[in-house]
């Protein structure tokens, strides 16, 4: 079956490209063990510098192809009190986790790379080839929502109250969120230690860097980065600096020699990753973020139920003018991270009050992506310096730019912001991917001329495409349940992957946003030359279950086919970190909610009665079946598994392999000269 071929004996050289990633002690030690100076740049302390640690990680540090974690998916419970277990309304019961022996695992054996041949001709066999060349090693990580878990304006009263929609929403409260900077420091020193064995050439951050676009928030995210002190207690109780999620500790810091780059997400730019903040000025979001008040608003879930789109900001009857309930915040004083402060508006004799902080203020876009040139490590900017300015006279924001990671090797990665506009007229959730009229003029000038200069491309985006369903939070903006979605988003996906595929010379598009370690093939169209097909490689989340990033190596092959080597990778916690504390959360959330982690939907014809087909794959056929090029990673001893290594096949265009023989076979001849 293709696609499936040598499943579980990958060839030596992907064998040897991954154990590669197996740090030994000597080199880890010689990472690990570093100068004691602490910088400091930004949050006020409350505590002596003396107090402060560092996390140090895992010495065992090893990829997903080595070891993949193993725990039970007990039955799911509905009722709370049934004896079996939690409800997913109790998810917030975090003192029960060991009674009932949630996020315990063990290790079980590597998840093999899978090859994968989608986009090749029928007729390949990918036999006898050899590695010619690495173009590029590099990582990715997504969606981390550095979350401050003391802010008063979060959504945590709807996952306990609401269990039909909000039970299942981790994104709105998980116990992870008491150690999102914990686990990020983690996820560092883990690419921190494979790159002491194998060069990571850069790194690309996907978006949703912080949860609710707040200075705090991005400033831990860039701090943690740069391998600063990190202030994790936001209230004006020093007592609070006692619990260990809240304890000041020393980040280790991204390694000086890997760049890194940046990707917008919704979440670093929307109210919880879905409002604009100043979309309506009455509701005084804005104020929220650094007021003394727990917030008191609707069900913002309930108009999922019977309306034909989320709340319209505009609309005096949004349930975000409602005072239905108190949305509650975190108690830092409290090991398990209890929640105070949420339940129902008639509950409460009183407003139940917050410590207010400045610093939970809200960013605007600039101000968010301003934050990334007060930064350390390299490149100043983070690749928003590298934005034409051209393009921000006619969209003030603008933040697509493009890259070559080595200037001799004719590759280029092009970071493409398709996340929704403030100021978009959406009466949804601003959750959807969405391009202006500025960012598809600027895409199709990138790719014409990658494709002129015969460069190999990379896209990288915070929305994938094409495996949302339609209707849902995440697909392309173009339902018509919004009825303004057709009028401002300036081209539909079907449009839009048709461009991408045209171009030939794109081997991967590279997403987050959902969470999940998904791989999809986009093939040529019928007819179209088979380089014209592309991959989408998506990065779960450090934030929920499975917690991992990516390693991505691309190669060209001996045949002038092209392979990415995509791998997850678990951080290398220690125990009895915040980090390795954060993993049981994520794996207790698991046990306890059972998300699917391993999505696939159906690619519908029709959807809610009359509305046509928009936001599903246009390239494969309408007819109610699930996408066969989406594979998880199945495991004997791992009972759940949502991680895929894969080596994705790519071919090329005559144009392009001309250019690399000429780049690299004469180079090779050079170096035989040289050598007799």
């Amino acid at each position: 079956m293709r696609g499936h071929e040598q499943r579980g004996t990958p060839d030596p050289c992907i064998a040897q490209a991954t154990k590669d990633y197996t740090i030994d002690r000597r080199r880890f030690m010689k990472y690990s063990i570093g100068s004691v100076f602490i910088s400091y740049s930004g949050m006020t302390l409350s505590v002596p510098f003396t107090n402060i640690t560092a996390y140090s990680i895992s010495q065992d540090v090893q990829t997903t192809v080595d070891r993949m974690l193993s725990f039970q998916m007990p039955e799911r419970v509905r009722a709370p009190g049934a004896g079996k277990g939690l409800a997913p309304i109790e998810l917030h019961r975090v003192d029960q986790y060991s009674q009932y022996g949630y996020g315990l695992y063990t290790y079980g054996p590597g998840l093999p790379v899978e090859r994968r041949f989608d986009l090749m001709p029928e007729d390949y066999r990918a036999t006898g080839i050899n590695r010619l060349k690495c173009l590029t090693s590099f990582f990715t990580i997504s969606d981390i929502h550095v979350t401050d878990k003391q802010a008063g304006n979060q959504l945590i009263a709807i996952q306990q109250l609401d269990p039909e929609f909000g039970a299942p929403m981790t994104s709105i409260y998980s116990p992870t969120m008491l150690t999102t900077t914990q686990v990020l420091d983690a996820a560092v020193q883990t690419v921190n230690a494979l790159h002491t064995t194998h060069a990571f050439d850069f790194g690309l951050s996907l978006g949703d860097t912080c949860n609710s676009t707040q200075y705090n928030e991005t400033r831990w995210y860039v701090d943690v980065m740069d391998g600063k002190v990190i202030y994790p207690n936001t209230s004006a109780e020093a007592s609070q600096d006692a619990i260990s999620f809240q304890q000041p500790f020393k980040a280790a810091g991204l390694a000086s020699d890997i760049p890194w780059y940046q990707v917008n997400g919704n979440h670093d730019l929307f109210m919880i990753g879905s409002v604009a903040v100043d979309a309506d000025p009455t509701l005084r979001l804005r104020e929220s973020y650094t007021n003394n008040l727990i917030w008191a608003i609707g069900n913002v879930l309930e108009p999922i139920k019977g309306f034909p789109y989320f709340p319209c900001l505009f609309d005096t009857t949004s349930t975000l003018k409602s005072s239905a309930m108190y949305m509650g915040t975190i108690n830092g004083a409290s090991e398990f991270g209890e929640i105070v402060g949420a339940g129902l508006f008639n509950a409460f004799d009183t407003q139940p009050l917050n410590s207010p902080n400045p610093d939970r203020r809200s960013l605007t876009k600039n101000e968010w992506i301003a934050e990334l040139f007060n930064s350390s490590s390299l490149p100043k900017g983070h690749g928003y310096h590298l934005v034409d300015p051209e393009y921000t006279k006619e969209e003030p924001d603008f933040s697509c730019y493009s890259f070559l990671p080595k200037a001799n090797i004719p590759l280029r990665v092009i970071v493409l912001d398709n996340v929704q506009d403030p100021n978009d007229q959406s009466h949804d959730i601003h959750g959807h991917g969405y391009l202006s009229a500025t960012r598809v003029k600027w895409l199709r000038a990138e790719l014409l001329q990658a494709k002129m200069r015969n460069e190999l491309v990379i896209i990288a985006s915070h929305v994938p495409l094409a495996v949302a369903p339609i209707g849902s939070e995440m697909e392309w903006w173009e339902s018509t349940k919004d009825p303004n979605a057709t009028l401002y988003n300036a081209i539909t996906l079907s449009s839009l992957i048709s461009e991408i595929q045209a171009n030939g010379n794109v081997l991967c598009l590279l997403a987050g946003h959902r969470h999940v370690n998904a791989i999809k093939a986009f093939k040529a169209a019928p007819g179209g030359p088979p380089e014209n097909g592309f991959w989408q490689i998506e990065t779960s989340s450090l934030h929920d279950f499975p917690q991992q990033f990516r390693t991505l190596q691309v190669y060209l092959n001996s045949d002038y086919t092209i392979s990415i080597i995509a791998v997850n990778v678990d951080p290398a916690v220690k125990d009895g970190t915040p980090a390795e504390s954060a993993r049981r959360m994520a794996i207790a959330a698991q046990q306890i909610i059972q998300n699917d982690m391993r999505p696939n939907a159906s690619n519908v014809e029709r959807a809610f009665g009359t509305i046509p087909v928009s936001s599903m794959d246009p390239t494969r056929s309408q007819n109610n079946t699930l996408d066969a090029s989406i594979r998880y990673g199945e495991l004997a001893g791992v009972p759940y598994c949502a991680s895929y290594n894969a080596e994705l096949f790519k071919p090329l265009s005559s144009a392009m392999v001309q250019t690399l023989k000429q780049r690299f076979c004469a180079r090779a001849r050079q170096l035989r000269f040289f050598r007799r």
